[in-house]
């Protein structure tokens, strides 16, 4: 099975958020076709998730773009200094910005 390309699959999860009345930018952009995907969440109360793309080892087979949760309701800086992190290590990274008070940002989590 084909994977969906990284620019398409961001420009759909930005419109679909924006459609919701969720404030969502593309904050980096990376490689269009494979690069991997990092969405930060802004809890609007001070705080930030992380969400990550899963280990291939915890997807299940013939999984799409799976998440796992990196940070959960941290400070912001904890989740910049991360994203500076792999930005320097992987230049192809997409960085997703998302406004959202709750915790689910309607994205496939990884089984524990």
């Amino acid at each position: 099975m084909a994977t969906l390309r990284s620019d398409l699959w961001c420009m759909a999860f930005v419109r679909r958020h924006n459609d919701l009345g969720n404030m969502c930018v593309v904050a980096r952009r990376g490689d269009p076709i494979a690069g991997q995907v990092f969405i930060e969440l802004d809890h609007l109360d001070g705080t930030r998730s992380l969400f990550t793309p899963a280990p291939v080892v915890s997807r299940g087979e013939g999984a799409g773009l799976v998440f796992q949760r990196r940070f959960s309701r941290v400070e912001p800086q904890k989740v910049r200094d991360r994203i500076a992190q792999e930005a320097g290590f992987d230049p192809d990274l997409w960085v997703i910005s998302l406004d959202l008070r709750g915790d689910d940002p309607g994205i496939e989590l990884a089984k524990a």
